[in-house]
């Protein structure tokens, strides 16, 4: 269920401003929306999966933290990132 170290290369490479930024912002909610992602798909498949669904809520509110920090440091950082990831402007 991890990410591979593919994965998150690429995903470092594309949202981050170097090869090795890991820690932006920007580079953290790319990467917990892809496993947010994943999360998603496994309980569609496993709907009584409590124990997952609980550990993807709290994915979910730890980007949304990371999403307000961005739009309340650059808001045109956040409608940028969150139009090239494809998610809805909730805050």
């Amino acid at each position: 269920m991890p990410l591979t170290k593919d994965q998150k290369t690429a995903i470092i490479a594309e949202y981050g401003k170097s090869a090795n930024d890991s820690g932006s912002a920007e580079v953290q909610v790319a990467l917990l929306t892809q496993r947010i992602r994943e999360l998603t798909e496994h309980l569609k498949v496993h709907k009584k999966d409590h124990h997952t669904r609980r550990g993807l809520l709290m994915l979910v509110g730890q980007r949304r933290r990371f999403l307000v920090y961005i739009k309340n440091r650059n808001v045109e950082d956040y409608r940028t990132l969150i139009a090239k990831l494809s998610i809805r402007d909730n805050i």
